[in-house]
């Protein structure tokens, strides 16, 4: 499979913070959905679609690791690397300080394909999703 990778840019908003003027460690994994949900726009194959065809991929396991704070107005860049389609979805994830690269937080989460109308697990990534990767242009 390609390395596929993307990268998008988040400014740390006030109402992020917590009582100690960090980000909250919740809203981390906010970070994650919205670069994951530009990461599948940005393969060709977006939520949207997804719907469209009948699946979706919720989280079934994630793990986390805390690094750093990131703090108010601070300029974070958030990467996803796609690692595996079959029979799950793994992306890795690594926030950043835009300005110093410092690493502050790093994940991974992995997707089950689940079709909508019967709510079963399904092994095997929707063609759509297979042709988007293969037409890739890394």
């Amino acid at each position: 499979m390609k390395n596929i990778s993307f990268e998008t840019k988040i400014t740390v908003p006030f109402c992020d913070l917590d009582p100690m003027n960090i980000v909250w460690h919740g809203n981390y994994l906010k970070y994650l959905e919205l670069a994951r949900g530009q990461f599948f726009d940005y393969l060709g194959y977006g939520y949207i679609a997804m719907h469209e065809d009948g699946v979706a991929y919720p989280i079934a396991k994630m793990d986390l690791k805390f690094i750093s704070s990131a703090t108010f107005n601070q300029n974070l860049v958030v990467k996803c690397v796609l690692e595996e389609i079959e029979p799950a979805i793994i992306i890795k994830y690594e926030i950043r300080d835009e300005k110093t690269g410092e690493k502050l937080f790093k994940a991974s989460s992995m997707q089950m394909c689940v079709d909508l109308k019967t709510k079963t697990t399904l092994y095997t990534a929707p063609e759509k999703l297979l042709k988007a990767i293969k037409d890739f242009d890394v």
